[in-house]
């Protein structure tokens, strides 16, 4: 009777051609999974950087909450970010809608009659007699005004740009409180998770290259928004004081355009440009004034504080990492941009420099085993 060959069963790594199937096929997964999302790609980053920027708040309520309170935890904090993001734009819509017979009139009138040129024009130094000299001939000329102001009328074709522009963005933001949303309830299991793969990846390493991001996230929240928003409400009370139409529109516009670096002055500018239009100069000149020094202090000490002491980033980096992520992803670069940075000083000091202390971790951490209960070797 013929006998066969026992088949040996050796536990052990898999052959070459398996771990490189395996490979290909988690990549071709990763890759069409994010073929299928790309749509969606932006508010996922959105609600992950909302939820590591308010993620010690959120831990703070739910321990004021009853016990499984995560759920309505989850929802409130993400009602109170809808409620921070959608309330300005309300109040600027209902503005800008009390206003806009104002500049109706002001366009018709001047395609009509033309526009007048301001007393304050000729005394302008060295460019005064020749700007108004051009004043007249483009825009004191009715014909001329005509012309140059219809120039500015939107189109039909760039009003449907326009509004499917804000649709894709309105849908954005739903599906960025969607998933902030469960992101905070589920954030807890979810960073056990990240950590586990980290582990298995990159080792401890890893795990300090995502407290430094999170460390980054962090302070480019605290450096730019609420920094910037303290920008708006100080100019805001500076607008106030000098008698300047509507201060907190335009102190909320200052602040919003003060999260961009370099952004305020192009508020406070054009505030003072109006008031000096007005013939109030002093006025314009102590808005510029005081926006140069709130800017210059912000700027150059309270971020690069709290923006570069948080993920222990030089300026030059911080500076680079917002401004080069703001060209690259837009608005979402602001953040993107630093923690990007904050990885790459991390690893460049993995590489130079002795390990560091371990430090504690910025993710909530797992859960304690129960007393009474041996660790086992290896397990974390």
């Amino acid at each position: 009777m013929e006998t066969r060959p026992a088949v040996v069963v050796t536990e052990g790594r898999p052959p070459t051609v398996q771990r490189v199937s395996r490979l290909v096929l988690v990549a071709a997964l990763v890759l069409l999974g994010l073929w299928i999302l790309h749509e969606f790609l932006a508010a996922l980053a959105w609600a992950a950087v909302f939820a590591i920027a308010l993620w010690p708040f959120y831990r703070r309520l739910i321990a004021r909450l009853p016990e499984r309170g995560h759920e309505g935890a989850a929802l409130l904090v993400t009602a109170l970010i809808a409620v921070v993001f959608v309330a300005p734009f309300i109040y600027l819509a209902i503005k800008l809608a009390q206003e806009v017979h104002v500049v109706f009139d002001l366009v018709t009138t001047a395609q009509r009659e033309g526009i007048p040129v301001p007393e304050w024009v000729p005394g302008l130094p060295l460019v005064g007699h020749s700007f108004a000299d051009w004043w007249r001939t483009n825009l004191g000329d009715p014909q001329m005004a005509h012309e140059l102001l219809g120039r500015l009328r939107p189109s039909t074709e760039s009003a449907r740009e326009y509004g499917s522009a804000a649709i894709h963005r309105l849908t954005i933001f739903v599906f960025t409180l969607l998933t902030l949303f469960f992101l905070f309830r589920d954030g807890t299991l979810l960073a056990r998770q990240l950590r586990q793969v980290s582990d298995r990846l990159l080792g401890e390493r890893g795990e300090r290259i995502a407290q430094q991001m999170i460390a980054a996230v962090h302070g480019t929240v605290s450096g730019l928004v609420l920094v910037g928003l303290a920008e708006g409400f100080v100019l805001g009370l500076v607008y106030f004081g000098v008698g300047l139409p509507h201060p907190v529109l335009v102190g909320v516009l200052t602040g919003i355009l003060a999260i961009i670096p370099f952004g305020a002055p192009v508020v406070f500018g054009a505030a003072a440009l109006f008031l000096v239009a007005q013939g109030n100069v002093v006025g314009g000149i102590v808005i510029v004034a005081a926006g140069f020094v709130v800017t210059f202090v912000a700027d150059h000490f309270v971020r690069p504080f709290l923006i570069g002491g948080a993920a222990r980033l030089p300026f030059l980096w911080v500076l680079l990492g917002i401004l080069g992520g703001l060209h690259t992803f837009g608005f979402l670069g602001l953040f993107l941009g630093p923690a990007v940075m904050a990885a790459l000083i991390s690893l460049w000091r993995e590489w130079t420099e002795p390990l560091p202390a371990p430090v504690a971790a910025v993710l909530p951490a797992p859960p304690r085993a129960p007393r009474g209960r041996a660790a086992r070797p290896g397990k974390r």
